[in-house]
């Protein structure tokens, strides 16, 4: 299986100059070619192929004089650029005809400066030499932070430049599964807001809610921001002391999940996790804040890896599962029951259940009040 490794670099101000030359170049070849497609498919005509778009937006634009300056850079971030724009149109197809699982991916956009930029190379673009420097072509020797060893020789890497501009090196390996003893013992996990997750041994785990914390902070960086003109030097520099407070929250976030998952995950053979609607639980105005500070897609995602790469069996729960309903003792079906009830006792064994609840505050009550209220009338 294949597994990215991620290091902080800390380039020079001369490589800082052809790192930003590289991703302009890269960014220009994708925009040039998705204009291109677009106005193929507008026209009625079939989309280029992949070998037809670097003949006439790599090889042939070189020799123009508006596109002359791509030859400064190495040619290998071109063509991966023209091969990820080739694969974000096969994924797009797949998904509109329902062949991609997922919910729908949209048609690939323009790249931008402001966002993210990326260039990635594959074998023979980089060198990793023995004291671990990695060498790109046409830029240099990177200085890297080596936080952990590579496990083997990567086979691409990727130079990424975050908003916050912060440069990091992205290295795919392939790696074995780690498959660890087997155990006998099963978790099943419920996520709230209050409590991020409730183990079925009766663990409670708390989130740090990063943004939660320090919310003040952000709105005073954002009125700062709102007061500076656009595209004006101290613009850029509120800009980026924003985007540095939103890259501070994402990394205590990420590293809260990761230890939280790597743990629930040795120490457990089976994990079950229920299948939340989260795309439709951030509708809600009240609680989209709160849910979005949590991070349970995320979540849900590093349980998939890691039960993968350690040889663990993972599962999920239907979401109209009725899981509140159902006896775990006997498996006896109480039927509805309605959301001020907090407590009950089967009537089959005699177990007593308490429920977790803690989305359903007084607007959603309130809501639910009023759609059964209509429900009811309509039936009458």
């Amino acid at each position: 299986m294949k597994a990215r490794f991620k290091y902080r670099i800390y380039p020079t101000p001369g490589q800082k100059y052809r790192l930003a030359k590289l991703f302009g170049c890269v960014r220009v070849v994708w925009n040039d070619s998705l204009a291109c497609c677009q106005q193929k498919y507008k026209s009625g005509e079939n989309k280029p192929t992949n070998s037809e778009l670097q003949k006439l937006f790599i090889t042939q634009a070189k020799k123009t004089e508006d596109r002359e300056w791509l030859s400064e850079v190495s040619n290998i971030p071109l063509q991966q650029s023209l091969n990820d724009l080739n694969q974000a149109y096969q994924n797009f197809f797949k998904s509109t005809k329902g062949k991609r699982k997922g919910r729908p991916i949209k048609p690939p956009k323009f790249k931008t400066r402001k966002s993210k930029q990326t260039a990635r190379f594959r074998k023979g673009g980089f060198k990793v030499g023995q004291h671990k420097v990695p060498s790109n072509a046409k830029i240099g020797k990177l200085k890297i932070v080596w936080s952990r060893e590579l496990p083997t020789a990567p086979s691409s890497v990727t130079v990424i430049k975050d908003s916050a501009h912060r440069y990091f090196l992205s290295f795919v390996v392939e790696i074995q599964p780690e498959i660890l003893s087997k155990t006998d013992n099963s978790v099943g996990i419920d996520l709230g807001i209050k409590t991020f997750a409730t183990l079925s041994n009766g663990t409670k785990v708390d989130a740090p809610k990063p943004l939660k914390k320090r919310i003040k902070k952000l709105r005073k960086l954002n009125k700062s921001l709102s007061h500076k003109t656009k595209g004006s030097k101290r613009y850029e520099k509120a800009r980026v002391r924003v985007a540095k407070f939103h890259a501070k929250l994402k990394d205590t976030r990420t590293d809260f999940l990761h230890k939280l998952s790597t743990e629930i995950i040795r120490g457990n053979q089976t994990v079950v996790l229920e299948d939340l609607n989260v795309s439709g639980m951030v509708k809600n105005r009240k609680l989209s804040r709160a849910i979005s500070d949590l991070g349970w897609r995320q979540f849900r995602t590093f349980l998939e890896g890691k039960a993968e790469k350690y040889g663990r069996d993972f599962r999920v729960i239907s979401r109209w599962e009725p899981t509140s309903q159902i006896c775990s003792n006997c498996g006896f079906k109480a039927g509805k029951l309605d959301l001020k009830v907090r407590e009950w006792e089967c009537l089959n064994c005699g177990a007593k259940h308490v429920l977790r609840r803690e989305c359903s505050n007084k607007y959603i009550s309130r809501g639910r009040a009023v759609r059964d209220k209509k429900r009811t009338w309509r039936q009458a």
